[in-house]
């Protein structure tokens, strides 16, 4: 199954902001809009996989 997630991306002065729409707190700002993209998956990436873990632990603890 892919996941597809939306990026909501703007510019404010020098700096690119952006965030994914589906996964609250998961939001960067870059100085590139290159940058911000690339960073924007590693800490989705690493949202996902804090989740997982922590449904995974309470899955655990409730059974």
């Amino acid at each position: 199954m892919k996941n597809e997630y939306t990026a909501i991306v703007k510019q404010e002065g020098d700096w690119w902001i952006g965030w994914i729409e589906e996964v609250p707190g998961v939001n960067c700002q870059e100085k590139t809009l290159k940058k911000l993209k690339e960073t924007l998956e590693i800490t989705l990436k690493e949202a996902l996989e804090f989740n997982r873990q922590d449904a995974l632990t309470a899955a655990k603890r409730s059974a």
